[in-house]
């Protein structure tokens, strides 16, 4: 089950890392605008229109693929095992055997007593 979830968990973040790249590497609306009125060309490897569709599609691609890593994970992460127990049961199994619940815990007494708090009115006995 281990080797599961880190195969899922290396998906997740290889496609994080991936649309990270993509989304900075986009051009945005605005930067159209400006090429279209001649303040600067727009050159891109797939040429003006196909680069935003074959990026735009594989950012999508790559958001669902995360997405479904991300709702696989929280998945299995939920499962529980099928024993309905106390977490306190499986404490008291790890007690060694030797060992006697019954006997009671040695606190070590004070040698020195604890000073009386100052400011405090002193009652003086009989």
């Amino acid at each position: 089950m281990n080797i599961v979830l880190n195969i899922i968990l290396a998906v997740q973040m290889i496609t994080a890392v991936a649309m990270i790249g993509l989304i900075l590497v986009q051009h945005g609306k605005g930067a159209d605008m400006g090429a279209a009125f001649g303040s600067g060309g727009s050159g891109s490897l797939f040429g003006a229109s196909g680069s935003a569709n074959f990026m735009s599609r594989t950012t999508a691609v790559l958001a669902t693929v995360f997405f479904v890593a991300t709702l696989m994970l929280a998945y299995f992460g939920n499962l529980r095992p099928a024993s309905t127990g106390s977490v306190l049961e499986g404490v008291a199994a790890a007690v060694p055997a030797g060992a006697s619940s019954a006997a009671p815990a040695v606190v070590p007494a004070a040698s020195v007593p604890a000073p009386a708090a100052s400011g405090a009115a002193q009652i003086p006995s009989k």
